[in-house]
């Protein structure tokens, strides 16, 4: 399972989604994240399948990245999913045992929640899997640039969102091991119940909080050693400059919103008894 966290990851690759401003990527990202959520009936998610399908294939990412980016999660899908199944009201029951009642309004409202859950997790990974963390921490800082004026520490807040995006698979790739090593030594993990497995990532945290608070410390004397002051006066070896190839991935993303609100706008009376 923790293999498979691949959230802050980043694959090197010379696609024209990698070579794309990371201002733009970003821009994106939050837009396809707003229109998932703009989304009211089901076959308006077809053309965001397709979007971040397209994208995808255009990074050169393979598909199966999806199913890893998402495979973490999906007791948290799961779990809103049977709420939403068993606890939506509606007036087309499908069965009833006791309290608990499945309609299909609530079939409905778990099917379209999960879908956009994947889609939003898929979505933002493939952002990470395109863009490195100095690219990213660059492209916050200069769109937070405006709030400079109001005496934010926009520097401070890119770089901490930076460094904790690429400590996420150093820690995952540490609790692997520390979880080797207890099971090497005879610990059982997998067996119990809630309360015994809880109990038994007891010796898992200690040790990783102890790591990540050495890797915090050596981080930051390495950055004082260097002289680090932030961002006043920092000059930069990459200029972020956008280039044709950001508007044209603007223009197909105002196109894809143009297609999910035509469809949204589109009379569908035989949905209207699962709104």
């Amino acid at each position: 399972m923790l293999k498979d966290i691949t959230i802050g990851q980043y694959f090197p690759g010379h696609s024209a989604v990698h070579r794309m401003d990371p201002r733009m990527k970003l821009i994106l990202t939050v837009f396809y994240i707003v229109v998932l959520f703009v989304v009211s009936n089901p076959f308006g998610f077809i053309p965001s399948v397709l979007f971040l399908t397209w994208a995808y294939l255009l990074a050169g990412i393979p598909l199966k990245m999806i199913a890893r980016s998402i495979k973490p999660i999906l007791p948290v899908i799961l779990f809103t999913s049977i709420l939403n199944l068993f606890f939506v009201s509606g007036e087309s029951v499908i069965f009833a045992l006791g309290p608990l009642h499945m309609t299909w309004q609530g079939v409905y409202t778990a099917f379209r929640m999960a879908l956009r859950l994947v889609l939003l997790i898929a979505g933002t990974s493939l952002m990470t899997y395109t863009t490195s963390p100095i690219a990213l921490t660059d492209a916050i800082e200069q769109l937070l640039r405006p709030l400079k004026a109001v005496h934010f520490p926009v520097h401070e807040l890119a770089m901490m969102m930076s460094i904790a995006l690429r400590f996420i698979p150093t820690l995952v790739e540490e609790t692997d091991k520390i979880m080797s090593a207890q099971k090497a030594r005879g610990a059982d993990m997998e067996s119990g119940g809630l309360i015994h497995r809880a109990k038994a990532l007891v010796p898992v945290l200690i040790p990783l909080f102890i790591s990540a608070f050495r890797r915090a410390e050596e981080l930051a004397l390495a950055m004082e050693c260097r002289c680090y002051r932030g961002g006043e006066g920092r000059t930069r070896l990459k200029q972020l400059r956008y280039t044709r190839l950001d508007f044209v991935g603007l223009l197909a993303a105002t196109a894809f919103l143009a297609v999910v609100i035509a469809i949204n706008l589109i009379p569908m009376p035989f949905l209207e008894w699962l709104m």
